[in-house]
């Protein structure tokens, strides 16, 4: 049995997600809370598997908690918040929340119970997260240093593109990323497992946060030098080359699609369109989504890169990825940035006589 706290300050919201966890059979409420000082005592009285979390609560609201637990008594959280919030969901997985969901209609909403089935599967996840990982990283983003000024000469004629996917666990792993990473004239394409409207809000969040112009990639558009590209939530993105250069192609999935944005149709499109000069990297999340198409990657003699357990907050997708042989690195979050750097950039010394990739 799964061992669930539950946390808002709704009593009508607590009894409907006790009532939806509860229906799965293998997961039981061991107790509610209303505000985020009631859950502290909650916490140290049944130390709880996993925990959901409303955001804005009175007394303690949901960031003062997860500042507390995640230093002293770390546990999966799954923010579940009103789409009032939206954004709020980013503060919350920085603090360390591993997944969010949001609530249908609002706070108070008769359509709360359509969440039952995705709220019962990310319950049932918490199993494969390592929250030593949840604690490392929150710690580290906090004396995380700015990416290495450029020096030297460089020309970054190594790889054409840099597709990246990720799961649960990653948009604070792609913000750490793309701080650490300097700016490179590389267009940057990213399939992020999330919902609508999150993968628009997720991508603002990132063009302020970075010196990278980040966007939810639209479909037709060209990919420009120095930009990310975010996938749009509920959608499928392919990469294409046509006569002025590379592009990007949004549809809707089809029926046997599994996850939408895939990973796996980003990285087979964008080895069909780059070959030797594509870059792949595969990061934290549940699943296998990646595995297959990493494999043509590496076959089209791409480069390629894991998450190592060391980091990785779920090690599904890069494990999964690693199963294959495929993967030419495996790398902590910390070390991937220093990776992508080197593989893309090709210094010229001064005497220009040498060349030193």
């Amino acid at each position: 049995m799964i061992r669930a706290l539950v946390i808002d300050d709704s009593a009508y919201n607590r009894v409907t997600i006790s009532r939806m966890l509860e229906s799965a059979g293998d997961i039981e409420v061991i107790a509610t809370a209303n505000n985020g000082e009631e859950a502290i005592k909650q916490v140290m009285k049944h130390s709880p598997d996993v925990i959901t979390l409303d955001l804005e609560m009175p007394v303690m609201d949901g960031f003062s908690f997860l500042r507390w637990l995640m230093q002293n008594r770390p546990t999966p959280v799954i923010a579940v918040s009103s789409k009032s919030s939206d954004r709020s969901v980013f503060k919350a997985l920085d603090l360390g929340a591993i997944d969010f969901i949001s609530k249908p209609g609002g706070n108070l909403s008769p359509r709360l119970e359509e969440i039952q089935k995705d709220l019962i599967a990310k319950v049932r996840h918490v199993a494969e997260v390592r929250i030593e990982n949840v604690r490392k990283r929150s710690v580290e983003a906090a004396f995380r240093p700015p990416a290495p000024a450029e020096t030297g000469a460089y020309t970054y004629t190594a790889i054409q593109l840099i597709a990246i996917g990720c799961s649960t666990g990653g948009p604070p792993a792609l913000q750490h990323l793309f701080q650490s990473l300097p700016l490179m004239p590389i267009p940057i394409v990213v399939a992020q497992h999330m919902p609508p409207t999150f993968t628009r809000l997720f991508a603002e969040r990132v063009d302020r946060l970075t010196k990278y112009s980040v966007k939810e990639a639209e479909d037709g558009e060209k990919l420009a030098n120095g930009s990310v590209y975010v996938a749009p939530g509920g959608m499928q993105m392919e990469v294409r080359r046509t006569n002025g250069g590379l592009g990007v192609r949004i549809t809707t999935p089809g029926p046997d699609d599994l996850y939408a944005p895939s990973v796996d149709r980003l990285f087979a499109s964008a080895s069909d369109a780059c070959g030797e000069k594509l870059l792949a990297v595969i990061m934290t999340g549940m699943g296998d989504d990646g595995a297959r198409a990493i494999r043509r990657v590496r076959d089209r003699g791409g480069k390629t890169i894991a998450e190592s357990s060391d980091t990785a907050i779920i090690f599904g997708m890069p494990n999964e990825a690693i199963k294959t042989g495929a993967v030419d690195q495996i790398l902590p979050l910390s070390e991937i940035a220093a990776a992508i750097e080197r593989l893309t950039r090709v210094k010229f010394e001064t005497d220009e006589r040498r060349v030193e990739s």
